[in-house]
């Protein structure tokens, strides 16, 4: 008897907390699916302006249909508290695949990746999402604050046994009175911002056994992350 009523309430806690994950990661699939239908329907119109030279526009279309077909079966595994299936993969083919649908106006990328063919063991599709969601932070924050695209230096090296990934803007930086907080659910600085894209990058860097976390000291100007993953 004691030991049923004692799991009552750890039952229920762990619903709630698997409730409220699934919900923080139904949110961020509805932004990922608004910004691919964005690029659909820009890209329906400009295939409709020139019917002749409508190919790129069409291949983009299936390109970016694939991908959030591909981003709502990833992150609904990730929902279900499936482990990541991870295997080596060439850190460069994760930044691609992560800077793939950001808005605009983009980001001049810098990328130092010592060694060049470095891997990592991760699932690519969920590691490209942790990326994507510091890269739009900078995009939107830098867009907001001046009106410019940002410059972002990536540093990825092997360090400690893991792949180390130091992310570095030129944006208006973190709100000292956020950065506690900043990888909980609806925490933001930014007017319109929906505070979950870096709360699903703690839970995708957690779900690899790694981690994320701002860098200390942070650069003035911009803001700096660490992101630490499994190497190969």
């Amino acid at each position: 008897m004691g030991s049923s009523e004692s799991a009552g309430p750890l039952e229920h806690h762990e619903r709630r907390e698997r409730f409220a994950a699934i919900g923080e990661i139904a949110a961020e699939i509805a932004h990922e699916l608004r910004n691919a239908l964005q690029i659909v329907s820009a890209n329906v119109f400009l295939a409709r302006q020139n019917l002749a030279a409508s190919e790129p526009h069409l291949a983009k279309i299936e390109r970016s249909a694939r991908l959030a077909h591909q981003i709502v079966d990833d992150l609904m595994a990730l929902a279900r508290g499936e482990p990541a299936h991870a295997e080596p993969v060439p850190i460069v083919d994760v930044l691609m695949l992560s800077r793939e649908m950001l808005p605009s106006p983009g980001a001049d990328f810098v990328d130092e990746i010592m060694p060049s063919d470095l891997e990592a063991r991760v699932h690519p599709g969920l590691v490209s999402r942790l990326l994507h969601a510091l890269y739009e932070n900078a995009i939107r924050a830098v867009a907001a604050d001046r009106g410019a695209r940002p410059r972002i230096v990536t540093r990825i090296r092997p360090s400690d046994g893991s792949v180390r990934n130091d992310d570095v803007d030129d944006g208006p930086g973190i709100p000292t009175e956020i950065a506690s907080t900043l990888f909980e659910p609806l925490v933001t600085a930014r007017a319109g911002g929906t505070g979950l894209g870096l709360a699903l990058a703690k839970r995708i860097a957690d779900a690899h056994g790694g981690s994320i976390a701002l860098a200390e000291p942070q650069p003035e100007p911009g803001a700096a992350f660490v992101v630490r993953l499994p190497a190969r």
